[in-house]
């Protein structure tokens, strides 16, 4: 009888074992999601679980945008097959222990406890998997890297590219590739690959003998990853954007942000370019330490500068100025990109071309071909007439204020901003949204917020600068930020969407 009722107690328990299996691979995705968007690093993904307390004990595998979906990449498969595989040690465990304990009254109230506590803290046991599964893709990735710095190592004849920055980078990126384009067979990194897996993936995929420029993005959220991916593609010249407070959760200084850019002027051969926005100061300040021969580029005519523009005329359509080049002469550049911060970046594409040998006749006439990469500053003129500008992908103080001067530009219509504010700006982060918000009263009409808790110090900024309370809206998504905006806007009238948080930062 002892052994009869132990059995069932035993099927007892292994069902509800099998039920949390499954629920558990059901809601999997959604912690797989979070930690490829923290770029399976558990350090980035616990500072993300600690601002989202939310998460640590739930059931959530919904994204709230799915601004960046869950991607099934081979290291995703891998990671979630881990976490799996963790998942059933540890049930098995459980089932385990209820063969000792079942005579046991407490192990039935504990038990369901116990495997209730397990399901919902999935968020948690992915940090697991992930280090459990580090090694192994140390040495996966290792191999790629190596293969992808041999592969360049020995094409002597490509001219390679680095560009760094706190912003502008993928933006200088492309708008080089179509500049160099004119004169050259270009291979550029797609979105904002910029990291060294990405970087390894193109140039052992993508890069051919046919190339003779290589433009890569290097990005980094810590000291010595900018070297790292620079000793992988081995740049000859190297472009600093534009420095700012960017990842200053993790980053902490501007100073720890300055030597970490600066790693890819020190990763230049001695006979290597150094291509420097001036404009910026905590740019300016790198560039007159430099020992490598330089190119100084920018707007401010205070400075002394290589590559300049003049006759700056930016308006809600388009820009036109006037590009200086050293020994030419002037040539007049029209661009049907938005803001002022974009001839910035437009200097620092046509720094590189000339430094590459390409005249200023043929490096305008690139210019006027450039298109607006996606989600930045991308003007689309909606099927109902309203003008959207699509600043979308990442938001910073100097970026925000540019969108906000492109939105002030037009003239006699009604100006509409959708922003659930700026983040990863460490202890600057509040201040800096409280300021935007002041400066985004003093440019709109109307204001939808996107997150009630994200987007506080803004709102504080609204009521400071005595923004009319009626025309202010919270809004939970997007989605519904562009509902509300389709009822108050009509043809001709504008609406900027500033920064789209990703699905890694809950912001309702």
């Amino acid at each position: 009888m002892n052994h009869l009722f132990g059995l069932l107690y035993i099927i007892y328990y292994g069902g509800l074992a099998c039920l949390a299996y499954f629920v558990i691979k059901k809601y999997s995705p959604g912690p797989l999601h979070m930690m490829q968007l923290e770029g399976y690093q558990p350090r980035d993904y616990k500072i993300w679980l600690k601002a989202n307390k939310e998460f640590n004990f739930a059931l959530k595998n919904k994204s709230s945008q799915n601004k960046t979906p869950l991607v099934w990449t081979d290291r995703a498969k891998r990671l979630h097959k881990s976490h799996l595989e963790i998942t059933a040690m540890a049930l098995l465990v459980v089932l385990v222990l209820s063969a000792f304990f079942y005579k046991y009254f407490f192990w039935i109230l504990f038990c369901p406890l116990l495997l209730l506590v397990f399901v919902y803290s999935q968020y948690h046991w992915i940090i697991l998997a992930a280090k459990i599964n580090l090694p192994k893709e140390n040495k996966i990735n290792q191999g790629f890297y190596d293969a992808a710095k041999e592969k360049i190592k020995n094409r002597k004849d490509l001219s390679v590219v680095g560009i760094t920055g706190s912003f502008g980078k993928t933006s200088t990126k492309f708008m080089a590739a179509t500049i160099l384009g004119e004169a050259f067979k270009v291979q550029t990194t797609p979105s904002s690959f910029n990291t060294p897996m990405g970087l390894s993936k193109v140039i052992n995929n993508d890069l051919t003998e046919n190339e003779e420029v290589f433009v890569a993005e290097l990005g980094a959220k810590e000291p010595g990853e900018i070297k790292e991916v620079a000793d992988l593609v081995q740049p000859k010249i190297g472009v600093i954007t534009a420095i700012g407070p960017t990842h200053m959760h993790l980053f902490k200084t501007i100073e720890n942000i300055q030597k970490t850019k600066y790693e890819l002027i020190e990763a230049l051969p001695e006979d290597g370019v150094a291509i420097f926005n001036v404009d910026n100061y905590y740019v300016r300040s790198l560039a007159d330490g430099c020992p490598l021969k330089t190119i100084r580029y920018g707007m401010d005519q205070a400075y002394d500068l290589d590559v300049y523009a003049s006759d700056v005329q930016v308006g809600a359509l388009g820009s036109t100025f006037s590009l200086h080049l050293p020994g030419q002469e002037a040539v007049k550049c029209e661009t049907v990109l938005l803001g002022r911060h974009n001839i910035s970046n437009l200097l620092a594409a046509a720094s590189i071309a000339y430094t590459l040998g390409m005249s200023g006749e043929k490096i305008a006439q690139g210019i006027s071909k450039v298109e607006p990469v996606e989600h930045r500053l991308q003007l689309i003129q909606g099927p109902t007439g309203v003008n959207v500008i699509d600043d979308s992908f990442n938001s910073n103080p100097v970026g925000a204020r540019a969108a906000l001067d492109v939105l002030g530009a037009f003239d006699q219509v009604k100006k509409v901003i959708i922003t659930p504010g700026m983040v990863e700006l460490g202890d600057m982060e509040e201040e800096e949204n409280e300021k935007f918000g002041q400066e985004i009263a003093e440019v709109v009409d109307y204001c939808i917020l996107v997150g009630e808790k994200q987007t506080q110090a803004i709102q504080k900024g609204l009521k400071k600068a005595l923004f009319p309370k009626k025309n202010l809206f919270v809004a939970s998504s997007l989605d519904e930020a562009t509902q509300i905006s389709a009822h108050l806007t009509g043809p001709g009238d504008v609406v900027l969407i500033e920064n789209d948080l990703p699905d890694n930062y809950n912001e309702i």
